[in-house]
């Protein structure tokens, strides 16, 4: 006998394929009803697959007396009901590490290209701005300081790749990093003073929602560079528009955004503002061991009791 997995919705062809042979599955957003699904089949199902982008709250973890582990396909889990699962017993799986590497790599592309207005460029360019003019003068981003808010996997990748620019790197978090060198910050706001980047690499939902707004944009100031790669709720972003608008911010490199996929227009106008589709994680590469880690958590918990990477 298979054992019955609620898939709250598709995730990726692959990752479907191999739930789809490996388990009984039923995709949640495929039911008409889904109340009524819930009520009528809940207590048969042993476990959760999520796609990061979707919600899973006490709905519908309540629905699933006999689920016991949530496989997340992921690094983010700010849309699902933590309380409610660790209430329930429920084991939580994400997929770290295996996106870090593609996730710094962007972070730094936004930061230079913020600095340097390669996008900004590339436009005046293609529009015939060169054959009567030149852009502004830029700055540079070897030997500048970065900040970064966060300090796991993802902020730590970006620490190395700073350090091939020469650039000095602190970081704020509740806690400094035992094993790390660099400098930890205890105020954020001090640390914005100091940045001429500031990255954040944080986790999403209630506990950091805002940490990033107007005061923080004011210390950073206006020719500090603001990158986000991890969520948009991180940032007060009607502060992150005002402060670009009046010159108190330099300029921003942004992945994610509040309400995505909706951009607000006035970050698109603006070329001090490089806005990407939250691509941070998006290659072959990373895709694919994504893949394969969601798919192995379930196996690791249903053979062993256990989740490869517990949340």
């Amino acid at each position: 006998m298979k054992h019955r997995i609620l898939q709250i919705a598709p995730i990726t062809p692959s990752v479907d394929k191999r739930l789809a042979r490996d388990y009984d599955v039923a995709v949640l957003q495929q039911q008409p009803d889904k109340a009524a699904f819930l009520a009528a089949h809940g207590a048969e199902f042993e476990g959760i697959a999520i796609h990061v982008r979707d919600a899973c709250g006490a709905d519908v973890l309540n629905a699933l007396p006999r689920a016991k582990v949530i496989a997340n396909f992921g690094v983010g889990y700010d849309k699902i009901d933590i309380d409610t699962a660790r209430r329930l017993g429920m084991q939580i799986s994400n997929t770290p590490q295996v996106l870090d590497g593609c996730v710094a790599d962007l972070a730094m592309g936004l930061a230079i290209d913020a600095a340097r207005g390669i996008s900004a460029s590339a436009r005046f360019v293609r529009a015939g701005g060169w054959k009567t003019g030149q852009r502004p003068l830029m700055t540079r981003v070897h030997g500048k300081n970065m900040g970064l808010l966060g300090f796991g996997g993802i902020g730590q990748a970006i620490a190395r790749r700073a350090a091939g620019f020469d650039m000095t790197v602190r970081y704020h978090t509740r806690r400094p990093v035992a094993e790390s060198p660099l400098r930890h910050e205890p105020s954020l706001p001090e640390l914005a003073r100091w940045a001429d980047f500031l990255v954040v690499a944080c986790p999403g939902g209630a506990a950091t929602r805002h940490l990033v707004n107007a005061e923080i944009l004011d210390a950073l100031g206006p020719r500090g560079i603001l990158v986000n790669i991890a969520r948009g709720s991180v940032v007060d972003e009607t502060a992150l528009i005002q402060a670009l608008q009046e010159g108190r911010l330099g300029g921003a490199g942004l992945d994610v955004f509040e309400h995505e996929p909706d951009v607000p227009t006035p970050l698109l106008e603006m070329d001090n503002v490089v806005a990407v589709s939250h691509i941070a994680g998006f290659t072959r590469e990373s895709r694919a061991d994504m893949e394969a880690r969601v798919c192995d958590n379930l196996d690791a918990y249903f053979r062993t009791g256990q989740v490869m990477n517990p949340v």
